[in-house]
């Protein structure tokens, strides 16, 4: 019995010191005073006791001492380790030492602090910022009439080119001393969202030179002559940028880009680099006056060195050098965004154009990691984001003006099912983003959490879109000047497939760069693994491999435990989502545990397993997601946000429930899978989808004007402007709602005294002779009438007016 209870003992100690991660010298000790223990108060043999002391010494002695543990452990793991670590190519090992770790490290832990989530301080636009959003944005926004520019025109007009020229949209990242805005990420960001709002092709101009491409290259690794001669030009938009990535079998795989540059000797013996390339997807290539172009750089005469292949480089080229071809343009989805492809044959450049000058050369693809981060967190998101906020403005007003069968369809299940996603996903899609660019502002440019957003908020995006066209209907089909949901319906696909189509994005970046770059050991064991000192690799490799193997006890001691108590035994802020706060860090303890069994179990081999990884990077990205809602919340202090922020996280637990249980049913080693089943749902798959009452509160917040559907529509242009067509619902919808108690009296009234009348407008005058209604009464119901009737209508066209559409011209 005394032996039995000492068992019992020492595994109750040994897990709660796993638990909280306690440090091998004090597992030692209190292993020691256990066994101390045990002797004092068993009636076990002295051989026994002896024996025990023994191997308890020896393997006191073997681990905590450093150079025998090294010598008799360390160097054989070492070697295999070696042996069965996968080989990187350059590119795969340039992407993982890019950019640097923020929050999703945390979340990666397994034991996440959740009062470094709260210090991270709120992003702030400056006045500077906030007057370039109240003027030349508003002004820009004013002056667009995306109807005309997608459908006839297919470009855009003269004097929108002439704006953003003159207020300098074209530099909101480059410094002031360049003449730039120097505006923060945030405010770049806002601008983006807002312009998006009102059209996507306009946003679109603005934003591919404010992202990925020569300016943001230039400023982080561009020479002093190549900043003062191209930013200034490229600030003022008398140099119109493009960056030239994709080639047409390479795709995202910048290891297959077949353009090639051969450094040579040109006019005056110049060492120069003959170019040829071909190049599609280029945004803005068609009316580019400079070129970024990424390709692979060799050196055949060995003019620079001993190396022939030098590797991807990024230069810098006149779209006017003899060889160049652009100005054939794509059609994207019916988007007059300037895009196209671009090809150059034997053009000569000297070697001074590559960006960052010659000893940048074959440095381009760590440049491209670092920087993509911009273009995943700042562009796409915001872009996608001032859409989701278009839908969420747009579909409340529109489900309360318009009615069937006697009532606002707001008030149908089936449309408050709807808003409910359109509320929750937009909420979602404006923290996520804000989290993000805020950790850019912070100094992070991690290329996980970019990835992240860019994937998350253009597939939400996708689904707002979809759920706003079911609440529209008929309105949302028939294309015309008033139909403000069509357009960016039809170009959601668009922010999906750039930078990454998600299903890349998914399945090989988030979870294939962050099981590397946001683990707490696997990197460092990789780079003592390749540390050409063998002394200093062995020491970083015993400290990093320890490290990790009490990790890993200690997230197998942290998953159970949680899940048992469902995340209670965690130390978590409190307040209204101390419970999300504890589900959450449950949920990073079994992602941790289950990320380290599966590249334990699969090794190298899980890069090609990617619907295994899609799922491991859907738990880490709705983590991270998670985490962004939560923080929105508790800056926003706003009560009234409760039942959004419920909402998403209760959906985030369920979807994260469901991936961790088709993680567990297709892992190929079904021991460790049965294992690993009884440890992160000991109790069964307990999480329940958020109920029904809660999408009601979310859909009746937006059915009506409130603080927060106010919050989450905040940067849409709602202008009632002639080219605006959501510029009147909020008017109307005042209108609708001051009007439903007279609308209910005539109808009951009407109804009880058998008022009859061919139409509405005949109606009302028999209810105001019949002295059901008053003369003002009656005005405001037919004025009502008249305000709902032109919020519904659609355009039609004659057969000549649609003969001139360019949309669909083949």
């Amino acid at each position: 019995m005394i032996i039995l209870g000492w068992i019992i003992l020492f595994l109750a100690v040994t897990s709660i010191l796993a638990f909280n991660r306690a440090a091998l010298i004090i597992f030692t000790i209190t292993d020691a005073f256990l066994l101390l223990v045990f002797s004092v108060f068993s009636h076990a043999s002295d051989v026994t006791l002896s024996t025990l002391w023994v191997i308890f010494g020896l393997l006191a002695i073997i681990f905590n001492v450093l150079p025998l543990r090294q010598r008799l452990l360390t160097r054989y793991l070492l070697s295999f380790y070696r042996k069965s670590m996968p080989s990187l190519s350059a590119t795969e090992k340039e992407a993982l030492t890019a950019g640097n770790v923020g929050w999703e490290g945390e979340l990666f832990s397994g034991m996440p602090d959740w009062s470094k989530l709260q210090k991270i301080p709120a992003g702030k636009l400056s006045a500077e910022e906030a007057a370039f959003l109240a003027g030349p944005v508003e002004e820009l926004c004013a002056m667009i009439d995306n109807w005309d520019i997608n459908q006839r025109r297919f470009n855009i007009p003269a004097e929108i080119w002439q704006h953003l020229k003159k207020h300098g949209f074209f530099g909101l990242i480059i410094p002031k001393q360049y003449g730039g805005k120097q505006f923060s990420a945030l405010a770049h960001s806002q601008v983006i969202a807002k312009v998006s709002s009102v059209s996507i092709a306009v946003a679109t101009i603005v934003s591919v030179p404010n992202s990925l491409g020569p300016a943001e290259l230039l400023l982080h690794y561009g020479t002093d002559a190549q900043k003062d001669y191209y930013l200034p030009r490229l600030a003022s938009g008398e140099e119109i940028p493009c960056f030239a990535l994709t080639s047409p079998l390479a795709g995202s795989d910048a290891s297959a880009i077949v353009d090639e540059g051969v450094i040579c000797r040109g006019e005056n013996n110049q060492l120069s680099i003959r170019l040829n390339w071909d190049k599609r997807y280029i945004t803005l290539s068609p009316i580019a006056t400079l070129i970024g172009l990424a390709f692979k750089l060799y050196d055949p005469d060995h003019l620079l060195g001993e190396q022939e292949s030098l590797g991807i480089t990024c230069a810098l080229i006149s779209a006017h050098l003899p060889g160049v071809k652009t100005g054939r343009r794509h059609f994207p989805l019916c988007c007059a965004f300037p895009n196209g492809p671009t090809q150059g044959h034997d053009v000569m450049i000297p070697l001074d154009g590559i960006i960052g000058g010659a000893a940048m050369a074959g440095h381009g693809w760590r440049m491209l990691m670092e920087s993509l981060a911009a273009g995943r967190s700042i562009s796409l998101p915001a872009m996608v984001t001032g859409g989701a906020k278009r839908m969420l403005y747009a579909s409340g007003a529109y489900a309360r003006i318009r009615e069937q069968f006697h009532t606002y369809i707001g008030s149908f299940g089936g449309v408050q099912e709807a808003l409910t996603r359109i509320g929750g996903y937009t909420y979602l899609v404006e923290s996520l983003r804000l989290f993000t660019v805020t950790g850019i502002d912070n100094g992070l440019r991690s290329a996980v959490a970019s990835a992240i957003s860019k994937c998350y908020t253009t597939a939400l995006s996708r689904e707002i879109h979809d759920h706003a066209m079911d609440i529209h209907g008929g309105k949302g089909i028939c294309m015309g000047p008033s139909n403000y949901l069509a357009q960016t319906y039809i170009e959601s696909p668009i922010s999906i497939t750039v930078e990454g189509a998600n299903i890349l994005t998914r399945s090989m970046i988030i979870f294939g760069q962050g099981a590397i770059r946001c683990h707490p050991y696997i990197l460092a064991e990789m780079n003592a693994v390749a540390d050409a000192n063998e002394a200093r690799g062995l020491r970083a490799f015993d400290q990093a491999i320890f490290a990790h193997a009490g990790y890993l006890i200690s997230n197998f001691a942290r998953a159970f435990s949680l899940s048992m108590s469902f995340g209670r035994l965690c130390q978590t802020p409190s307040g209204p989502l101390k419970n999300y706060y504890q589900q959450f860090s449950q949920y990073s303890a079994l992602f941790a545990l289950s990320a380290d069994m599966a590249m334990l179990t699969i090794g190298g081999k899980l890069k090609r397993k990617e619907k295994l990884s899609g799922r491991l990077s859907d738990l880490l990205s709705m983590l991270y997601m998670g985490s962004s809602a939560i923080k929105y919340y508790e800056l926003q202090d706003e009560p009234e946000m409760l039942p959004f922020v419920s909402w998403v996280c209760d959906e985030l637990l369920v979807q994260m429930q469901q991936s961790l249980h088709e993680f567990l049913l297709n892992l190929p080693n079904r021991w460790v899978a049965c294992v690993l089943r009884v440890l992160v749902f000991p109790l069964g798959r307990r999480v329940q989808p958020p109920r029904d009452q809660r999408g009601t509160e979310i859909a009746k917040l937006l059915l009506s004007p409130s603080r927060v559907r106010a919050r989450l529509s905040q940067h849409v242009y709602t202008a009632a402007t002639v080219h605006n067509p959501i510029g009147l619902l909020d008017s109307v919808l005042a209108q609708v709602i001051a009007a439903e108690s007279l609308e209910e009296k005539l109808y009951h009234e009407g109804k009880r005294l058998k008022i009859k009348g061919r139409n509405f407008a005949e109606k009302v005058r028999s209810a105001l002779i019949a002295g059901i209604l008053t003369e003002s009464e009656a005005q405001q119901l037919l004025d009502t009438e008249n305000a709902r009737l032109k919020i519904t209508a659609v355009d039609d066209f004659s057969q000549e007016e649609l003969a001139n559409m360019r949309c669909g011209e083949a």
